[in-house]
């Protein structure tokens, strides 16, 4: 039999072979370029999408996993300053969770006496309010009673067909307390052995990767414990002003709505703006558009002396990200966990930019320096003089 590539020379069976080769070299850089763009984007955006998935279907694991390490990184101070005083590990640890638990339960505690009296007040004073509010809608939009009464009936009406499923709901509840009750728990053991469990991972890596992944871990772990500490700080001073500010305005309910504006500290630009509209709302309700305007002036003063003098005194540069990050980060938080998800989107942005610029850098610096290229033209560089002997 005659073979199937008899007949033919060498060079048309080099260019049959090189044909796809020679195909690709000839489209213009402008559509290579756009075909492996492209590429890596579908791969990218499928591994992300793959990783959200995952993160749907183990999402009280993974707010709990979140919850633990903002938490031991805020705490970890405390357990440092506790073994300082030569306590065991399991002890100091210990009594950091306690201590985290005391100021929770005392913060409900104080939160429910400051406002146990003041709900039932508030009733009547949101009426009133409400109905100052409907008179100032009426007089100052073009909106008639009647148009004003037919969107109440159909919020109301939306509102009450809402069904609550029991099932759902007590599942919910279920898993809010399974994963507070973890975070709990890992909470303790990574304060106790996390630095040993750190340590063993690392030993268990070889050549240049162990010191890329040591210095990692430090910068990730100080990145994290900079963005909670210092989030705490900033949320605590707006809470602080915020809340001076109603007192002193006759807002009702101060103190719990500071209290909002602390929680909402935690999510950056869209906790502080909806915790201000809160406080601007209640306001309005309670004692007329007057204070409502002076309640918005004083939310948006603190705000800004937050923002322009506070975040860059208190947070590190390294911490900051762009607004556009945070926006991004927040809305993609609360798409995949809801409101847990939020709170724990912007932390884990940053400490992700943070690692992975400190392994670029790392590899960068161990990656050989190449020689510049020579400007046309320019005479060949001579060879280094050896010495003379003596």
């Amino acid at each position: 039999m005659v073979a199937a590539g008899a007949g033919r020379t060498p060079d048309e069976a080099a260019d049959r072979g090189a044909g796809p080769r020679q195909t690709w070299a000839a489209l213009p850089w402008l559509v290579r370029s756009a075909v492996v763009w492209s590429a890596c984007l579908v791969v990218i955006a499928a591994g992300l999408y793959l990783l959200a998935r995952i993160t749907m279907l183990v999402t009280p694991l993974a707010i709990a996993l979140a919850a633990t390490f903002f938490l031991a990184a805020l705490l970890d101070p405390v357990q440092l300053a506790l073994r300082r005083l030569r306590l065991p590990a399991s002890l100091a640890a210990l009594l950091t969770v306690l201590l985290l638990l005391g100021i929770l339960g005392g913060v409900g505690v104080l939160v429910w006496n400051l406002t146990a009296n003041q709900f039932s007040e508030l009733g009547d004073e949101l009426r009133q309010g409400l109905g100052r509010t409907r008179d100032l809608i009426t007089s100052t939009l073009p909106v008639t009673d009647q148009q004003l009464d037919g969107l109440l009936a159909q919020l109301r009406q939306a509102v009450t067909e809402q069904q609550v499923d029991p099932v759902a709901s007590a599942r919910t509840v279920a898993e809010v307390f399974g994963s507070a009750l973890l975070a709990l728990v890992l909470l303790f053991f990574l304060l106790k052995d996390g630095r040993t469990m750190w340590r063993w991972t690392l030993n268990r890596m070889t050549g240049p990767n162990r010191e890329v992944a040591a210095e990692a871990g430090r910068v990730g772990w100080r990145t994290l414990g900079s963005y909670s500490r210092g989030t705490m700080l900033i949320a605590g001073i707006d809470a602080v002003g915020i809340g001076l500010a109603l007192v002193l305005l006759g807002v009702p309910l101060a103190f719990p709505l500071a209290l909002i504006t602390f929680i909402g500290g935690f999510v950056p630009i869209i906790g502080a703006t909806v915790a201000g509209a809160v406080a601007v709302l209640v306001a309005l309700a309670a004692n007329g558009p007057t204070t409502a305007l002076l309640t918005l002036a004083a939310v948006i003063a603190v705000q800004q002396i937050e923002g322009n003098l506070l975040e860059p005194l208190v947070m590190k540069r390294q911490v900051r990200l762009h607004p556009v990050v945070i926006l991004l980060a927040v809305t993609a938080g609360t798409l995949i966990a809801g409101i847990a998800g939020a709170f724990v989107a912007v932390p884990i942005a940053a400490v992700a930019w943070r690692v992975i610029d400190s392994v670029q850098r790392q590899r960068q610096g161990a990656a050989p320096s190449r020689p510049q290229p020579r400007a046309p033209g320019a005479p060949e560089p001579s060879p280094p003089s050896r010495p003379e002997p003596a």
